[in-house]
């Protein structure tokens, strides 16, 4: 049996006490109006109504835009877990930026700097310094509002895509007028914003509640965690102890009964030859040997 280091000297385990914020980790209230903004709009079908149309339009924008953040954002941008040719990498990262979620880059980056350091004091968003921060609070705070290119430059390399985060609010507005168009105002609200401010809290609950609640299968170096339920909300993305156990695999939901629905689209799309080399994990990333506690063993 092999002997692996339950703990990496270099990376220990976070323990579950609070982490304090820096004192540049602070939310900017003035500059975050437009995002409350939003939520407020949500209100506003007590005049514009409801329409069959409009609830088309949610489900559509929803389920649509959520697969592109999980499949594009997160597991191509962030991982590369699969292969797009430069027309659907740009194609992905359009429909990810309708999400207003800022731009392709800048949130790919930043991911990756979450597991670089997750859960200790250079985490962004680590719940350890607070659920609500972990949620949403760091997205409304100057520190992390650019973009580091220095951590993305194999996509950074692209103009196009520079572009595309250099201009982050196009695509959403865009969308935003479509819904308009097609389904009037209640269209705008409850197909547009609706869809979006829910998009919004179901993505955001990954950096907060999946390191909070749920189970562990792996003994990661975070407080990652499986659930059903957030999985269920966000096309697979629930089974984050899965995902930080393993941040290669395009197939977050390890085993049958685990579903990952932006696993089934990505595997369909591969099907028709637009996405290529889709990762798995190895059969020694499932069922990984029993490791020892060196520093128990050396003690006994």
């Amino acid at each position: 049996m092999a002997i692996t280091l339950e703990r990496d000297p270099a990376r220990p385990a976070p323990h579950p006490t609070a982490l304090h914020r820096a004192p540049d980790e602070r939310v900017n209230w003035r500059s975050s109006i437009p995002f409350f903004l939003v939520h407020l709009l949500c209100f506003a079908v007590v005049f514009t109504g409801f329409s069959t149309t409009a609830f088309v339009l949610f489900a559509v924008m929803y389920f649509g835009r959520a697969f592109f953040v999980t499949a594009a954002y997160h597991r191509y941008f962030s991982h590369k877990a699969y292969r797009l040719n430069r027309f659907w990498q740009f194609v992905f990262a359009f429909q990810a930026e309708a999400t207003a979620q800022k731009g392709v880059l800048w949130w790919a980056a930043n991911h990756r700097h979450h597991h670089r350091y997750s859960d200790t004091e250079l985490d962004l968003h680590s719940p350890r310094k607070g659920f609500w921060w972990s949620h949403v609070g760091w997205i409304l705070c100057d520190k992390y509002k650019d973009t580091n290119f220095d951590a993305i430059k194999d996509f950074a390399k692209y103009p196009e895509l520079r572009w595309l985060d250099k201009h982050e609010g196009l695509v959403p507005v865009t969308y935003g007028i479509a819904a308009f168009l097609i389904g009037g105002w209640s269209g705008l609200v409850i197909g547009f914003f609706w869809s979006t401010v829910l998009l919004w809290h179901t993505t955001f609950l990954v950096n907060s509640a999946a390191h909070v609640f749920g189970r562990r299968r792996y003994e990661t170096t975070d407080t990652s965690r499986n659930s059903m339920i957030i999985a269920l909300l966000t096309g697979g993305e629930g089974w984050h102890n899965n995902h930080h156990h393993y941040q290669a695999s395009a197939r977050q939901g390890f085993f049958w009964w685990e579903v990952d629905m932006t696993y089934y689209g990505l595997k369909a799309l591969s099907w028709i030859g637009i996405v290529k080399d889709l990762k798995t994990p190895p059969a020694r990333i499932l069922h990984p040997e029993p490791t020892i506690d060196l520093d128990r063993e050396l003690a006994a």
